[in-house]
């Protein structure tokens, strides 16, 4: 590490360390390409699975909170997609109670870097790239087969969106690793709002009553993720505490969840005093 921070200097690049890192991990994923396949058909299947059971929803149920078959192939796709880009980037913050029980943690705070940036580029699940192919492809049929008016502003929403949906699964993420330095084995607790905001995304927020809309709509703003674009991409009208223009404000249910995170995150830093070792 210490050669890689002089480089660093040398350079003037300060991610030179992070990217040597995370180049090193792609590297030794790719050494056992068997290994490699067989991660990447298990996350591919993973994909296929929760896709086959929204489907199998909408092939009985045909229309369920205002939103048809073709509607919800750009829900699911674009729910999927943000949450699996925010697994690859972020996702393996969940391994932190590990760190934390076995007293590795204690080395990255020897190193002059912040501690979330080297947790965040610590490692990368490459595997993870094949959720994510099955959720673009399901998004690019929706795209295809729903009745969308691009315009300038649409291109311009449908980016915000993604951009946005990705950010708010990212910042739950680090907010579920900001609260292990409390809970340590809570990662159950955790999981019911990173996986289960995930799953939350991919429904349509209108069949749930007032307490889950308040929650998923503003508390943990997952609706912002899909729901919302997808209803004002579509031209639909959305709930009543929901309405189709708040997919514009997408941006700001991100900076909700990341100053919470971050939040929590410098609460569990601080309370955090050592492997004991």
């Amino acid at each position: 590490m210490a050669e890689l921070l002089d480089a660093a200097r040398k350079t003037g690049t300060w991610f030179t360390p992070y990217s040597a890192v995370l180049r090193s991990r792609m590297r030794s994923q790719r050494s056992y390409p068997l290994s490699f396949a067989a991660d990447m058909l298990s996350s591919l299947l993973v994909g296929a699975v929760e896709f086959a059971e929204v489907w199998v929803i909408y092939h009985n149920v045909r229309v369920l909170g205002g939103l048809d078959m073709h509607a919800m192939l750009l829900l699911f796709g674009l729910s999927n997609l943000a949450f699996s880009l925010a697994q690859i980037l972020v996702g393996h913050t969940d391994t932190l109670p590990t760190y934390i029980r076995a007293g590795t943690l204690d080395a990255f705070h020897l190193r002059p870097q912040p501690l979330l940036l080297q947790l965040i580029t610590s490692d990368i699940s490459l595997r993870r790239l094949a959720r994510a192919g099955v959720a673009a492809t399901v998004l690019c049929i929706g795209i295809v087969t729903d009745d969308i008016h691009w315009t300038a502003a649409t291109f311009i929403l449908f980016t915000i969106s993604l951009l946005a949906g990705t950010a708010i699964f990212a910042g739950l993420f680090v907010c579920a690793a900001g609260l292990q330095f409390f809970l340590i084995d809570g990662s159950e607790l955790t999981n019911s709002f990173t996986y289960g905001g995930a799953f939350a995304a991919q429904q349509p927020t209108s069949v749930f009553g007032h307490p889950m809309t308040l929650l998923f709509g503003f508390t943990v703003p997952v609706s912002f993720v899909a729901y919302l674009p997808t209803i004002a991409l579509l031209d639909l009208p959305g709930p009543q505490w929901l309405p189709a223009w708040l997919a514009w404000a997408s941006p700001l249910a991100a900076v909700w969840v990341w100053s919470i995170a971050l939040l929590c995150w410098r609460s569990g830093v601080r309370h955090y005093q050592g492997g004991g070792g």
